[in-house]
């Protein structure tokens, strides 16, 4: 059994394309894990993607802020959620969630 997790009706079309932390709020209260399990997963991989967005521009220099932190730093936490979602995309193969957007 695949899991297909619905995205609420209201959303513009362009969003149901593109998931949002504010998508996978009502997922994490659900009493079934695979969607608790979806909605962990995107959480995950939106942070993932903006971290990875700000270290690009950072080496490009096109950043419009200056972290605290250092350019280091942050790929290491890149790297360690790179291998976390690695994971999560491995036990969602074994059980059987789907983590594709619906269309």
């Amino acid at each position: 059994m695949v899991l297909w997790v619905r995205l609420p009706k209201n959303m513009l079309e362009k969003e149901r394309n593109t998931m949002q932390l504010a998508n996978t709020t009502d997922l994490m209260t659900s009493d079934n894990y695979k969607e608790r399990f979806y909605a962990e997963y995107w959480q995950t991989k939106i942070r993932y993607d903006k971290l990875h967005s700000t270290i690009v521009k950072m080496e490009a220099g096109t950043l419009s802020f200056e972290p605290k932190c250092s350019l280091e730093l942050l790929k290491k936490q890149a790297r360690i959620m790179g291998k976390y979602l690695h994971v999560l995309e491995i036990r969602a193969e074994i059980e059987f969630i789907d983590l594709t957007l619906p269309v």
